[in-house]
């Protein structure tokens, strides 16, 4: 650039962005360490940061100044993370659409247009609160927009500009009583400030090999703040959203939205808008909210379990499954258990597995959908964003995950497990349970209480081995439809079957595929064929314990329940219902009987 810059264009803006994204790469665990509002939470910094790499994973410089500022705010609305995240996207969305279609923008027009993106940060929040970033970008803007005839050029104007920011942030503290309490400035905003910082050094320096380098920024550490505790948290879950249309409407979304929780934001434009929301219940909120668009991004991150982690973990090896592990919540928040997702496709809208979508729910919408449900494992860089967080609190972490004939769960997890065991020279054991549902359940229960009596986490692992090898999963299925459906079972065995009224008998083998094991001309039928193989296998292995789970089946679950006491002599450990993803393959009505062996 220039020493005079009275014009930018898209590349400079490009430069400008990248030099500004770089300065808040290299300083998250400082406004994480300073997040105390909405939420202390501990994660502005990293949510910023996650925000700005996925627009800079995502964007190529163009010549054109409002080419490029669109490319950055579409990047931005998909790619945004958390509160600030969001309304930092939507701060770039306002300066594209109020930009010019201008292959340069003057000082003028860079002036007009940062003052006139005020409003739709404003309007994104359900309850703006001054004293937060929303403040000092307001500020910053108008400072601007007052001094404009005292300016001569772009470098006189962010400097001066800079100034005005800095001023702003450090009044945040008198604003908002909760930055008093802990004697910091708002993390958001701060984190806009340093932004505005990295993109002076650039004009002082301009080093484009050094802002190029932006891969090479430093990645933060986990640093949630000490003065957190359960009771400042309203809601459990940080959940966020990305829906697309053609033609959304904010304000309904807004409205539909604002009676699950707090700290709403709702950003965006009539094609993508951008959800944050913490509430409770995030299944109810998406089931409302299928029909504004397509729900082609999901997140829903507990708070609470965060806030355990850091603060009040139990133990020193820390246990992770995925959600076809059949256990219920208490289980999981009592052995602080780490539960992640499989993805759920219905149409073009993208579920989360348990969290964002329950087995009734998905049932009643895939019924609507001509399209058939698919699963999809978790990436690998949730896996990573999991284990790096855990590693940095825990000395020891045990994954236990379905069966990898079924899924590539296990392979995403064990890909991810050994990038960090090797950046954090921590020990990550990553196991195929080969098996899924109850009996997955069954492992992850013995291990959880094996880590509460104090075993030794390599006794943990010998044992988990021979644990697993005598598992048992007998899979009672009403109809063949949802086995046809998923491909389980050609079309032409599933006429037959339905000729015949066949009902199958699956079981989980030794080598964790599904096998058909046996068929019934009724369902009392298919339960005693049931129980003589559970028989069999009790007869030859003293059972350590048994669960049974269900698909929207509690009666016939019952049913089991009793029979099984009589057989073995107690009742079953739990009855739970199973998890979306194995309703989508075996179908409504589903029962099945995890069994684990001494």
């Amino acid at each position: 650039m220039n020493t005079t810059v009275r014009t930018l264009n898209g590349k400079n803006l490009y430069f400008l962005f990248l030099a500004g994204s770089k300065k808040i790469l290299e300083h998250q665990r400082e406004i994480n360490r300073i997040n105390v509002f909405p939420v202390p939470d501990g994660d502005t910094g990293t949510n910023l940061a996650s925000t700005l790499r996925s627009i800079i994973d995502n964007i190529q410089p163009h010549q054109s100044f409002k080419i490029t500022a669109d490319n950055i705010a579409f990047a931005a609305l998909e790619g945004a993370r958390g509160n600030s995240g969001i309304i930092f996207a939507q701060f770039l969305h306002g300066l594209s659409s109020e930009t010019g279609n201008h292959h340069e923008i003057t000082i003028e027009k860079f002036s007009d247009s940062v003052k006139n993106s005020i409003k739709y940060i404003y309007e994104a929040v359900a309850n703006p609160v001054e004293g937060t970033m929303l403040t000092v970008i307001r500020e910053w803007a108008e400072h601007i927009h007052h001094n404009l005839e005292r300016i001569q050029d772009f470098k006189h104007l962010l400097h001066d500009s800079y100034k005005a920011a800095k001023q702003s942030l450090s009044e945040t503290t008198k604003k908002l009583k909760i930055l008093a309490r802990s004697n910091v400035v708002d993390a958001g905003a701060k984190g806009f400030v340093l932004f505005l910082e990295g993109i002076l050094e650039y004009l002082k320096d301009n080093n484009i090999r050094e802002i190029l380098s932006i891969s090479q920024a430093i990645e933060p550490e986990d640093s949630h703040m000490e003065e957190i505790s359960p009771e400042m948290l309203t809601y459990r879950y940080c959940t966020e959203a990305l829906i697309k249309g053609d033609e959304l409407d904010k304000k309904s979304i807004r409205k539909i939205a604002e009676e699950f929780g707090d700290s709403l934001v709702v950003a965006g434009s009539e094609k993508h808008v951008r959800l944050h929301i913490h509430t409770d219940s995030p299944a109810d909120l998406f089931e409302n909210l299928r029909c504004s668009g397509t729900l082609s991004y999901q997140k829903a991150e507990d708070m609470y379990k965060q806030y355990q982690v850091a603060h009040d973990r139990k133990y020193d090896i820390a246990l992770v499954t995925d959600s076809t592990c059949d256990l219920p919540d208490e289980f999981l928040d009592k052995y602080q258990i780490h539960q992640v997702p499989i993805n759920i496709h219905i149409g073009e809208n993208i579920y989360l597995d348990k969290l964002t979508l329950d087995s009734e729910t998905f049932y009643n919408i895939s019924e609507e959908y001509d399209v058939i449900p698919t699963t999809s494992q978790p990436n690998e860089t949730s896996f990573v964003n999991l284990y790096s967080f855990l590693a940095s609190h825990y000395d020891f972490i045990i994954a236990i995950h379905l069966s990898s004939k079924f899924s590539g769960t296990w392979s995403s997890s064990s890909k991810a497990a050994k990038r960090v065991e090797e950046e954090m020279d921590k020990r990550i054991t990553v196991i195929d349970s080969r098996s899924i549902s109850g009996s997955l359940g069954l492992i992850v229960q013995r291990v959880a209480e094996s880590i509460e009596a104090g075993m030794d986490y390599d006794e943990i692992i010998r044992k988990i081995e021979d644990w697993k090898s005598g598992i048992g999963l007998y899979i009672s299925v009403r109809s063949m439809k949802n086995l046809v459906r998923s491909g389980r079972v050609s079309p032409l065995k599933g006429w037959l079957a339905k000729l015949l009224n066949l009902k199958p008998v699956i079981a989980v083998g030794k080598d964790g595929t599904a096998v058909l094991l046996d068929k019934a001309f009724s369902q009392e039928g298919n339960i005693r064929k049931v129980l003589k193989h559970i028989k069999r296998d009790i007869s030859e292995n003293k059972l350590w314990n048994y669960v049974i789970v269900h698909a929207l089946n509690p009666e016939t679950a019952k049913g089991y329940a009793s029979l099984m006491e009589d057989l073995t002599g107690r009742k079953p450990l739990l009855i739970t219902s199973v998890c979306p993803a194995l309703v989508l393959h075996a179908g409504l009505g589903t029962v099945a009987v995890g069994m684990l062996p001494e």
